[in-house]
């Protein structure tokens, strides 16, 4: 008779990238956007690539990333927002006629006092989370379907915008309020290094201390020259980002403008930088926020167990009517703090602000990984496609192409992203 005795299976080797345990779908997404900025640049002649040029990215992005950020929320949950563009446009009329007509004549605050920013912040998220939370009330508890409700609030908002201002352009704005659009406000050289130094300490910090909790609760952890190596590639990420943004210095007509701004005289041969722009550090401190809330919260629980099987939370007791306001609301907030860092960007409210930005952030969620059927999707993700979108259409209008082929390509870039996301679930069953 033959030995019919079982062999130990040897343990297969993993790869580099399996120790490392990074997710392969996000490394894609990443390799996709270095070739794409690798080849802009090479079409360009070397100005993509340029410490303006990538300054100039990165405030442009802020605006749509912090709306993708709640976006995540609304899609995994199974519902869309076609309003947030025309909410954006609403909660940046609220704000500027708040900033130069009912505060300078109610309360006699002037453009330039301390209380003329923060006050308008605060009455445009507040008009803004209000708004929301309606939208979230007709689709949670009236049931009607998400897609017909913000379809109206798209044509509403966008009006009601347009009515609020008469359809004129409104401005100048507060100055402290223009310090969130990017050039207008940045934290200088060396704020900017130690703001990389703290955030660098706190990732790093971050994953070792969720390399500890795994490994007092039993799980597998990564060997301790994987975590080295991640350790690594964060620090260099951030320092490296930080590098690039203060590399791009203030001309010196500008900062001679500064200077005497100030009464002061320019010293010759002077030079600075901009350094890391406050409206990013903003888009940071959200994206923490909302991974924390997604991750680490009782909400953020409840969000991705309502997408992944709506009947199974409901009957496991989980209000999903109260959360689908919620969800709603917060997206309404995250439209308005757009709001502040897109009309300050432009120094003004203008009636076509946030044209077709519901289109970006959708798109930006779902080329970031969230999935159309619900219950899956990371806010990092969602910025990153955000970015992805903004190098395509900055890139293609350095090269000269026309806004209606930019379109064309955004919209096939769309279409393929969705593919290939559906494609890769197949193949890792991870529905």
């Amino acid at each position: 008779m033959t030995d019919t005795t079982s062999q130990p299976i040897p343990p297969q080797r993993k790869s580099f990238v399996q120790q490392l345990e990074l997710d392969t779908r996000l490394l894609g997404m990443v390799g996709a956007f270095i070739i794409l900025c690798i080849g802009f640049d090479f079409i360009t002649e070397g100005r993509f690539l340029t410490p303006r040029n990538i300054f100039n990215l990165t405030i442009q992005t802020v605006s749509v990333a912090i709306m993708a950020c709640g976006m995540v929320f609304i899609i995994v949950t199974r519902h869309i927002d076609l309003s947030v563009g025309a909410l954006l446009a609403t909660c940046s009329a609220i704000m500027a006629m708040t900033q130069t007509d009912i505060l300078p004549n109610m309360m006699g605050l002037g453009l330039g006092h301390p209380l003329i920013a923060p006050i308008s912040i605060i009455v445009g998220i507040a008009a803004g989370a209000l708004i929301g939370a309606f939208h979230g009330y007709l689709v949670g508890y009236l049931t009607i379907p998400a897609f017909i409700v913000t379809l109206g609030g798209l044509l509403v908002w966008r009006n009601v915008g347009w009515f609020l201002t008469r359809g004129q352009t409104i401005g100048p704005l507060d100055e402290t309020f223009m310090a969130f659009g990017g050039i207008n406000g940045t934290l200088g050289p060396s704020l900017s290094w130690i703001v990389g130094a703290v955030l660098t300490v706190a990732a790093i910090a971050a994953m070792w201390n969720g390399r500890r909790s795994k490994a007092s609760h039993g799980f597998p952890v990564k060997p301790v020259w994987a975590e080295l190596t991640l350790s690594a590639i964060i620090a260099s990420a951030i320092m490296g980002f930080i590098w690039v943004l203060n590399s791009y210095e203030i001309p010196t007509a500008r900062l001679r403008r500064m200077f005497e701004a100030r009464g002061e005289v320019m010293p010759e041969g002077f030079t600075t930088t901009y350094g890391l722009p406050i409206s990013v550090l903003l888009l940071i401190g959200i994206a923490i926020a909302m991974t924390v809330l997604a991750r680490r919260t009782r909400l953020g629980r409840y969000i991705f167990a309502t997408g992944g099987n709506p009947d199974a939370a409901e009957l496991s007791g989980i209000n999903t009517r109260m959360l689908t306001v919620k969800i709603f609301a917060l997206m309404g907030a995250l439209c308005a703090i757009s709001a502040v860092v897109a009309s300050a960007r432009l120094a003004n409210h203008t009636n076509d602000i946030g044209t077709l930005d519901e289109l970006r952030v959708i798109a930006a969620a779902v080329i970031g990984g969230t999935a159309l059927s619900g219950g899956l999707g990371t806010i990092h993700g969602a910025i990153l496609g955000a970015l992805i979108m903004q190098s395509l259409q900055s890139g293609m209008a350095m090269v000269g192409v026309d806004a209606p082929y930019q379109n064309i390509v955004v919209g096939v870039v769309l279409v393929a992203a969705v593919l290939i996301d559906i494609i890769y679930r197949k193949r890792t069953g991870d529905h």
